[in-house]
């Protein structure tokens, strides 16, 4: 009897929902090197500053993703840091990103990367901008959430 891996969370990427308002979401796999999932495996990746490119031939592609190099893997295995990094989706739904990537005030961003059965995905979403004051009015409903919390909490 086999038990199945639960999903852990390897990379997050925790600013995007205070920069933008997500619209909708995607899993990809990643094409990956041995190296990068070792390092990947020890939380040795970043994804501030990463975004995601549809390109002209329909290669969906992460871009300035860091993932560090791996402690163990010598000067010769070892991969290009900030590298680009294909993303493997359906066709249905690289189209779909394509079209939603060229409208005005869209943009593609990664959430994060995972392990889910062994293998790591990476959680894409069409984003919008926050605009400052969206920003902070976004601040006071969370503070203004959590005091409404305590009192409730302190009440019963």
């Amino acid at each position: 009897m086999s038990k199945k891996k639960a999903d852990s969370e390897l990379v997050s990427n925790r600013r995007a929902t205070h920069d933008y308002e997500i619209l909708e979401t995607y899993e990809a796999g990643i094409v990956l090197l041995g190296t990068e999932i070792k390092s990947l495996r020890n939380h040795g990746g970043s994804l501030q500053d990463a975004y995601v490119l549809v390109s002209e031939s329909g290669d969906v592609l992460l871009k300035n993703a860091s993932i560090a190099p791996y402690k163990f893997g010598g000067t010769a295995f070892n991969h290009e840091e900030r590298r680009e990094r294909k993303l493997l989706l359906h066709k249905r739904e690289i189209a779909k990103l394509r079209s939603s990537s060229q409208e005005k005030g869209l943009t593609l961003i990664p959430l994060g990367m995972y392990l889910k059965n062994g293998f790591v995905k990476v959680k894409l979403a069409i984003a919008k901008g926050k605009r400052s004051y969206d920003k902070r009015s976004a601040l006071k409903e969370r503070e203004h959430k959590r005091d409404i919390d305590r009192a409730m909490k302190g009440h019963s």
